[in-house]
């Protein structure tokens, strides 16, 4: 990759120094080093931690969840918004929500609230079973759960329910309909709803998910619905519940512009409602608050353009100015930033197992008077070529290779004839390749051929389970591999992973100046293992991957930071992905209903001679195990094969 390679240079190819936002390193040996709470005394190497899975007997695809990491990242942002407050002399505090859709997992919703305790941070649930689980874990008084999303009488009465035990629960209305129940469910429980509306801004966001906002948003009030709710409820006796203003402009918010013109709008909506007659006291900026993917610091929809200290500024700032010159209250602020929260705290490990690349061996073709003259062309193409007519050499080139196609296609060439044209067209493209190097500008051609060259590195993993965003919405992760980054890398690749389906791949990563095709990697050496990092992975990853070909959850671990341990960690916990018969019961198929019908069926074999008792035994045998296995592929490195006995 570069003739003077070094540890920064592998920090610099990566990005690691700009995505990371302290989190992660590359140390003198070679391997990333995770840095949960950005100090450097207090780091974990992931090849050692790789190592001690490996030993408990864990696979790959392997999720690590550093839990001290989570824990930083809430003190991180209420420490931003109490700094914002101190400086602009607001008059109120910010009480934060964790979305929980952005990541259900118990414990990490429980680190979360343990992390938030000081700072009365809560809970936003957005469906019954988020609510069921937001009213068993919350025990703050102090704090918040914010209900989002249509809800039914069964929602609503459970929200009550948190009411009657002294929770301050605020059902953000998304429709005039649910007013109506609310009020309804209310007066038949005998307890005083708490309610916030979510207000349709004309302020939308940008990215990939503008259209979360705007006047054709999926939910919110109309401004002349907010008139009519303050209506009713005034008609009600209740105009002393609508306590909040809610919105929301889309998650990963690019731009801080888009933000500041949606919260001063939403505090005007605020300030209107206070003097209308309702005690307003919260004003929640909802989510968006994005985290910078690809360390570009711009507005690309895998970036952004500000700060966390910047974004909380800015939302106190322009509340503060709005509310001041209306001469209201300064209201209580909220945010729901859960991919700010979660999504650096765990990484997931792959393993890549194998490549395809095109053929570029340098070694000598046998040559024989009976090969075509097409091949004799493209040999002699091949000597012509020299610095100065690259690019023509390239196109008789490709003219010859698109002529053996054709005579091949006519059955007018064989196939061995037709692989050594290939293989000296690759070797001619990748010499092409490689005279451009340097230059002020490449041609858009060569690009792409440099991209053809690159090789496609087989990974066990499954995009579909463990990266939906980036096959749905197309958004980039850092990934890089995470050891022998003391030695340059010498392959580009793309990712395929070990699904059926062709759009299992990955081949757009993350760049300072554009959208990478490649990702720089280093040969894979035959029975040693090459292991990948997936970053940034914590939100909405681990809980909106699918079945597809029944791969199912991958095997995790979760770290704590201890002085007292040799290593300075230890593994708190290990939680076993899918098993075979775990997905398959997912789908309707009895793990004991396929065993006996398979036994049936040896059986059968046993009986007429087709399987020897013994070897037949064996092979049900290995049938049954594979039910208990791993649904992901098992390699014999050193690494066991993930069965459960």
């Amino acid at each position: 990759m570069t003739e003077t390679w070094d540890i920064p240079s592998a920090i610099s190819l990566y990005n690691i120094d700009r995505w990371s936002s302290g989190y992660f390193t590359i140390n003198a040996a070679g391997n990333v080093q995770v840095m949960p709470t950005q100090a450097y005394a207090k780091s974990v190497d992931l090849m050692d931690v790789i190592n001690a899975a490996r030993e408990r007997g864990m696979t790959f695809p392997l999720l690590l969840r550093f839990q001290d990491l989570l824990h930083h990242r809430v003190e991180t942002i209420n420490r931003a918004f109490q700094s914002a407050i101190a400086e602009a002399n607001y008059q109120n505090v910010y009480k934060g929500v964790f979305p929980i859709k952005v990541n259900q997992l118990r414990e990490v919703v429980e680190e979360i609230i343990e992390a938030g305790r000081p700072f009365h941070f809560g809970l936003e649930a957005g469906s019954k079973p988020e609510l069921v689980a937001a009213l068993a874990i919350h025990r703050d008084p102090d704090s918040l759960i914010i209900c989002n999303g249509y809800k039914d009488p069964t929602f609503i009465q459970n929200a009550l329910f948190g009411r009657k035990l002294a929770k301050q629960v605020i059902m953000v209305v998304e429709k005039m309909e649910e007013i109506q129940q609310i009020v309804t469910v209310s007066k038949e429980m005998n307890v005083m709803p708490l309610i916030g509306v979510r207000v349709r801004l004309q302020a939308k966001g940008s990215g990939k998910w503008a259209t979360s906002g705007g006047e054709n948003a999926k939910f919110g009030l109309s401004t002349a619905d907010l008139v009519a709710a303050s209506d009713y409820l005034k008609s009600q006796g209740l105009q002393d519940s609508l306590v909040l203003v809610h919105f929301h402009v889309g998650s990963q918010i690019p731009d801080i512009g888009v933000l500041k013109r949606a919260v001063r709008e939403a505090a005007r909506f605020y300030a209107k409602l206070s003097k209308m007659g309702h005690p307003m006291q919260f004003l929640d900026v909802g989510g968006g608050l994005g985290i910078d993917y690809d360390g570009s610091r711009t507005a690309f929809d895998s970036s952004i353009n500000y700060t966390l200290q910047e974004y909380a500024r800015d939302v106190v700032y322009n509340v503060l100015d709005v509310c001041d010159s209306e001469k209201v209250a300064h209201p209580t602020l909220i945010s729901e930033s859960g991919r700010a929260i979660v999504a650096h705290h765990s990484v997931l490990i792959v393993e890549a197992f194998g490549s395809i690349e095109k053929s570029t061996s340098e070694e000598p073709l046998q040559m024989s008077d009976l090969d075509p003259k097409l091949l004799h062309e493209m040999i002699e193409t091949q000597k012509g070529l020299n610095k100065q007519n690259r690019l023509e050499i390239l196109h008789d080139a490709q003219q010859i290779k698109e002529q053996a196609q054709s005579m091949f296609e006519l059955g007018l060439l064989e196939l061995d004839s037709k692989a050594k044209i290939e293989t000296i067209y690759w070797q001619i493209a990748q010499s092409v390749v490689e005279l451009c190097r340097g230059m002020r500008y490449i041609p858009e051609e060569v690009k792409e051929l440099e991209t053809s060259l690159g090789d496609q590195y087989l990974c066990n993993f499954s995009v579909f389970q463990s990266l939906l965003d980036h096959w749905a919405l197309g958004q980039l992760f850092p990934i890089m591999p995470v050891h022998h980054l003391d030695v340059p890398p010498d392959r580009n690749a793309t990712l395929v992973d070990i699904t059926c389906d062709s759009d299992g791949k990955v081949n757009k990563f993350i760049d300072l100046q554009d959208v990478k095709d490649t990702l720089p990697l280093h040969r894979i050496q035959p029975g040693q293992p090459y292991y990948l990092g997936f970053f940034l992975m914590g939100a909405y990853q681990d809980i909106m991957g699918d079945l597809h070909n029944l791969f199912g959850r991958v095997n995790e671990v979760h770290l704590f930071l201890d002085d007292e341990e040799e290593s300075g960690w230890y593994i708190e916990e290990v939680i076993e992905g899918s098993t075979v018969g775990s997905v398959l019961g997912l789908t309707q198929w009895d793990k004991h209903e396929l065993i006996r019908s398979v036994k049936a069926q040896v059986d059968a074999a046993i009986k007429s001679n087709r399987l020897k008792p013994t070897e037949a035994m064996r092979l049900l045998n290995e049938y049954e195990r594979a039910l208990r296995g791993y649904t992901y592929l098992s390699f014999q490195n050193g690494v066991q094969d993930g069965s459960r006995n």
